[in-house]
């Protein structure tokens, strides 16, 4: 209590200060304060997980003996995380990508408060602990909630909400990675559909800011430091055929996370569930370590060419002691890496698809560079494989999250290498377009928008999204017994300021309406008030509109009828209201204002 008094007094003391200010010179100002915080939250989880694993393998000698240490290991750090968010936080907060943009769509950009620190303890310990997924979802999650209710204390409009929420995203991008350029474009590509210009600038304060911070804090080495070749127009062709290895990498990554995650929640009981993927991830661990947490180590190991030096940690070490089993070994952890990501989010576990995009599309570059090598030595083609490790990187993240200029600068920002801006592109180009053909939508906007609550780029459909048939029913109107006589139906239309009655049953089941100008010829004759009845009046309603119903179905119905009303009912048949084409078109034109995020004052 004495805290949140603390935080009540420290933003009214905020709303005082900047008060004088327009609401863009407020946002400006609160941007650089989001993006100071979002950089601190990426440190604080960055520590945490790095804390955590020192302290339950430094002391590891390298030898086999300590590897069935990693069978128990990721299943505790499942556990807690589960216990955790089941009996602590009682909120489900997995998926923090998919979360932020259904908070977009569906709930005013609003984020629960306690998103601001729940996202970073549950995913430092079951990353911590060895959990095959990866910190950059978790802390988009978290830095989306810090903007979100910063926003909200501060009492901006939605626009201006939605902005610190997507100021928070990238800076959260910008913090965990070092990279300011590449937080702007994630937050334009992926969660902020129609952002203008004039915002971009928010943005940018957010992301220098958070880098800034983290680099104090962490120094100012590069996230992923690698040895590189320089580019050569010859590889051209390689880098063309890893666009289409990775686009195919992507629909096998986003098809099988989805459908594996969807059967593993079917199992029937938390803590069943817990068990049988603690077991599945704990084996596949053993058999393959570089599964193991991030797997950062081992991508380092592949992007400087380093010697592959933990066959002596595994059953399978002797796939590493021969040049054609090589490949085959990391063609497997690419497939499997799938399922360990499954299996530790679904069965309690909290991280991201981030992380685990990039590791498969470093290990998708190594096993097409190295089988290249492989088949055409002895030749004069030759592949660098760490260069290929890289941009698999990028083309497997544009075919995944369907980013392709977030990938392409994220991984150039990461590891330095701008000297392979072509390559990049190239890779990234192709791997978009061609998983594009076959997948309509990201891995994290498959899901919602088979749902219908996914914001896009077209403003008709973001605006359709948006709005809610719940928020634009009339109940203003006279209702009518099915069985009343002319004369009792005159008499609601003497009270009521609408001239369409719904006509019900005794259990107020929608029957039909009646209309004003269908009684004009006999309201006046008053010897047919008792022989004529409402039954002799009423019309059938060409469609009914339910009230959970997407607007973007409402919109169908009201073009293939050509009415200007209809009748909402519950799925009972129960009479709620009315909807009609004006109130949509009103609250259309309002909300188009929102979504066109212009100047924010």
């Amino acid at each position: 209590m004495k805290t949140d008094r603390r935080t009540g007094r420290f933003f009214a003391f905020l709303r005082r200060l900047l008060q004088r200010m327009s609401e863009k010179d407020q946002v400006l100002v609160l941007s650089l304060a989001v993006g100071i915080f979002c950089g601190l939250a990426s440190v604080i989880l960055k520590v945490l997980i790095e804390f955590i694993h020192s302290s339950l393998t430094s002391w590891f000698d390298g030898g086999f003996d300590y590897n069935f240490l990693y069978l128990v290991y990721p299943g505790i750090g499942m556990l807690l995380s589960m216990l955790f968010v089941r009996y602590v936080i009682r909120d489900n907060i997995g998926h923090g990508v998919t979360k932020v943009l259904l908070a977009v769509s569906k709930n005013e950009s609003k984020i629960r408060p306690h998103n601001i620190w729940s996202s970073i303890a549950a995913s430092s310990v079951t990353i911590g602990f060895g959990g095959s997924v990866g910190a950059e979802a978790p802390i988009v999650y978290t830095g989306a909630a810090i903007g979100s209710n910063i926003g909200r204390k501060m009492g901006l409009s939605y626009k201006s909400i939605t902005i610190l929420l997507g100021c928070g995203a990238a800076g959260a991008v910008a913090g965990i990675f070092k990279a300011p350029l590449a937080g702007v474009l994630f937050t334009l590509e992926i969660l902020l559909f129609n952002i203008s210009m004039s915002s971009i600038l928010p943005l940018l304060l957010s992301t220098v800011s958070a880098t800034v911070v983290s680099y104090l804090f962490l120094g100012d080495s590069l996230p992923f430091e690698c040895t590189l070749t320089p580019f050569s127009m010859h590889n051209i062709p390689f880098y063309i055929l890893l666009g289409l290895f990775c686009a195919g990498c992507s629909i096998y990554f986003t098809r099988t996370t989805l459908w594996l995650e969807d059967k593993i929640r079917m199992i029937e009981g938390p803590f069943r569930r817990w068990f049988i993927s603690a077991v599945c991830l704990g084996l596949l661990i053993f058999l393959f370590p570089p599964l193991y947490g991030e797997g950062y180590d081992s991508l380092s190991v592949l992007l400087n060419g380093r010697e592959i030096s933990f066959e002596s940690r595994t059953m399978l070490g002797f796939m590493l002691n021969s040049a054609w089993t090589v490949p085959l070994f990391f063609l497997l952890i690419l497939l499997l890496k799938v399922f360990s990501m499954s299996f530790t989010n679904a069965g309690g576990g909290v991280g991201g698809t981030f992380g685990p995009t990039l590791f498969v599309g470093a290990v998708a570059g190594f096993v097409l560079s190295r089988t290249i090598n492989l088949v055409f030595a002895g030749t004069d083609i030759s592949v660098p494989e760490q260069n290929s490790v890289l941009v698999g990187m990028a083309g497997l993240m544009a075919g995944v999250m369907q980013a392709p200029m977030t990938a392409i600068f994220l991984i150039a920002e990461i590891s330095g290498g701008y000297e392979l801006l072509i390559p990049l592109i190239l890779t990234s180009t192709i791997s978009f377009g061609a998983t594009r053909i076959v997948e309509q939508y990201s891995i994290y906007t498959k899901r919602i928008a088979k749902k219908g609550e996914l914001l896009t780029h077209d403003s008709d459909q973001a605006v359709l999204t948006l709005l809610k048939t719940s928020d634009l029913i009339e109940s203003d109107f006279t209702p009518v017994r099915i069985d009343a006589t002319l004369g009792e139906l005159v008499d609601a239309v003497s009270v009521s300021s609408r001239n369409i009655f719904p006509v019900l049953d005794a259990k107020r089941h929608f029957q039909g309406y009646v209309s004003l100008e269908d009684i004009r010829k006999d309201m006046f004759k008053k010897e047919l008030y008792g022989k004529m009845y409402v039954y002799n009046y009423m019309k059938s309603s060409p469609e009914y509109v339910y009230t959970d119903e997407k607007m973007d179905s409402v919109m169908r119905k009201f073009e293939k009828t050509d009415a200007w009303n209809l009748p909402v009912v519950d799925h009972f048949r129960t009479y709620i209201g009315f909807v009609s084409k004006s109130k949509i078109f009103s609250a259309y034109r309002n909300q188009l204002k929102e979504v066109s995020h212009g100047d924010i004052s």
